[in-house]
């Protein structure tokens, strides 16, 4: 099993503990819903069972595309990183490995991809980093309590991450941008 299969079931079996249900049954509740739209069933889930962001938007991509939640054993994360940076995006690219690079100097974490993005997880996730646009990276910060300055912006309650900052070049890479990775890494531990 894949690290990021590894993740998904963590993450499938923490939906299960948190929620006293078995997957099946929280499927059920998704499928059988008559809710049809992705943001709807998300907010069905966070407001009838209490569940965050980022479980209830999984479930609800579990419960809807199963066959997509299963990724090929024999994918490595530079492919995964190159499936995000494609076309006008591949410049953005050497960005992400090098914020990788020093997140890795913090300590183990889980990578679970998505679509557009990489979420960053210790007991959860503290980070989130992909192309925002064709000319910036964006990454999210689950973290309380930083200061919000003209770049690092506080994004309003509710949302998937508490702040997030736009990069556009590997020179913004600075000690003040990993202080906050760092901060909201010991903070999911």
């Amino acid at each position: 099993m894949s690290d990021i299969e590894k993740a998904l079931a963590t993450q499938l079996s923490n939906i299960e503990k948190r929620t006293g249900k078995l997957l099946d049954e929280l499927i059920n509740i998704v499928n059988t819903s008559k809710l049809s739209k992705h943001g709807e069933l998300v907010a069905m889930l966070k407001s009838t069972l209490g569940m965050g962001h980022g479980d209830a938007n999984t479930l609800v991509h579990v419960a809807r595309k199963p066959s997509q939640t299963k990724i090929a054993e024999n994918v490595s994360p530079e492919q995964i990183l190159e499936s995000l940076y494609t076309g006008k995006k591949s410049s953005l690219q050497p960005i992400h490995d090098q914020l990788l690079m020093k997140m890795r100097q913090f300590g183990a974490f889980e990578v679970a991809p998505k679509k557009t993005y990489v979420s960053y997880r210790c007991n959860k996730q503290f980070c989130t980093i992909g192309p925002a646009t064709n000319t910036q990276v964006e990454i999210g910060l689950n973290v309380k309590g930083l200061e919000p300055t003209d770049r690092l912006k506080q994004l309003p309650a509710g949302q998937m991450c508490n702040y997030k900052v736009r990069l556009a070049d590997v020179s913004e890479i600075d000690s003040e941008l990993i202080g906050w990775i760092k901060a909201a890494y010991v903070s999911a531990k």
